[in-house]
């Protein structure tokens, strides 16, 4: 093989790797959603309290998130990303050992702190290498791996359960070892001379608004498929099994309809594409957490995962595609905000589920669709 050859294959496994980059962050913090109760039994709780494994991630993941994304630039994209996996490695292995929830719920606090610092600084590596007219089809691939890591995590699961459920992490290891093996293009390095990130050229109105936006849109959509999983054991007395194959629903529609939608976002912009997938979405939602018929809420909750790539790949492109001095650092504090509406999920609508399932749902429907409307600003036309 000639040099330019070997280049050439590391290139576009560097590429491919970007990519499959954001398959990690959702497909971890959501491996857990429908094995709730078998982690319960092995560790001696509640399913309702080993719920909180889904926040002890996606919590710290989030504020973590907020200034990751600035200091991953400062420190250097390549290596923060390949040091983030190696202790994501190391976390999901421990998961795998933790003979108690405190133990077991430290290592997921851990997961969720390594994973921070890689999907901003790929997001922003790929806004860097991809023309601007292009820019939403790119981020609907990367937003196709994130639903695919959505769609797989909770069957794989589930298929972990029927034998052990601590199978699971093993799989998330390696998938972190192999991306950490890979690593990212070499572009993704800052020029020589380039200023040097700063966290206030994050944190501006616009910036937080389309934070707020993607904290509802992902909180109310996608951080719902816990509470799926409940209402399916509880309304349908679905098995492990069945019930990742019905919350893999809304990952499969991420993965077939996120490229499509990222080209339908080039062209009638982020926030028309956002207010679409939030009232949709919002309707969708109250259709699966009340109609009594499975076969209704299998659908609806496929249809709710075509909204969710409205809504993700919709905040992305607006905050990528605007002018500023720190568009890595935007984005993270954008996917910070996402990724904490997933966090707060369990622990603020588990008990509005336990006193009314319906409620559970109904009640982030109607703020999705109330507020953001309200609140995603218009698009703005790159500097």
């Amino acid at each position: 093989m000639t040099k330019n050859s070997s280049e050439s294959l590391r290139s576009s496994l560097q590429r491919t790797a970007l990519y499959a980059g954001g398959f990690l962050g959702p497909f971890g913090g959501g491996v857990v959603a429908s094995i709730l109760p078998e982690i319960g039994d092995d560790l001696g709780v509640s399913a309702s309290a080993a719920a909180g494994s889904l926040t002890a991630y996606l919590l710290p993941f989030a504020l973590l998130m907020l200034v990751s994304g600035t200091l991953g630039a400062r420190w250097g994209q390549t290596r923060t990303v390949r040091i983030a996996y190696g202790v994501y490695l190391l976390s999901s292995l421990a998961c795998f050992v933790a003979p108690t929830l405190p133990l077991f719920l430290g290592a997921r606090v851990l997961q969720g702190c390594s994973n921070s610092f890689t999907t901003p600084l790929l997001l922003a590596a790929l806004a860097a290498s991809t023309p601007q007219k292009h820019l939403g089809r790119a981020l609907g691939v990367f937003g196709a791996f994130q639903a695919a890591g959505t769609s797989s995590a909770p069957l794989v699961g589930g298929l972990a359960a029927e034998v052990d459920w601590r199978l699971a992490f093993l799989v998330i290891a390696l998938v972190a070892a192999v991306l950490g093996l890979v690593g990212v293009p070499d572009s993704a390095s800052a020029e020589p001379g380039a200023p040097r990130p700063r966290l206030r050229d994050a944190l501006t109105p616009s910036v937080l608004r389309i934070g707020v936006v993607a904290l509802l849109g992902w909180g109310a959509l996608g951080g719902l498929s816990f509470l799926v999983a409940f209402r399916a054991e509880d309304a349908f007395g679905l098995s492990p099994t069945q019930r990742g194959l019905l919350l893999t629903g809304f990952g499969v529609a991420g993965i077939l309809t996120a490229r499509l939608v990222g080209g339908v976002i080039d062209k009638i912009g982020a926030r028309a594409a956002v207010l679409i997938g939030a009232v949709g979405g919002a309707i969708l939602v109250a259709v699966a957490g009340t109609v009594s018929l499975l076969a209704v809420v299998a659908v609806a909750w496929f249809a709710a995962g075509i909204a969710g790539q409205f809504v993700l790949v919709g905040v992305n492109a607006a905050v990528l595609g605007s002018p500023g001095p720190n568009r890595g650092g935007s984005v993270s504090v954008v996917q910070a905000l996402r990724f904490m509406g997933n966090a707060l999920a369990p622990i603020t609508l588990t008990p509005v589920y336990s006193v009314s399932p319906a409620a559970g749902f109904l009640l982030p429907a109607l703020l999705l669709a109330v507020l953001a409307p309200l609140l995603m600003p218009r698009d703005r036309a790159p500097a």
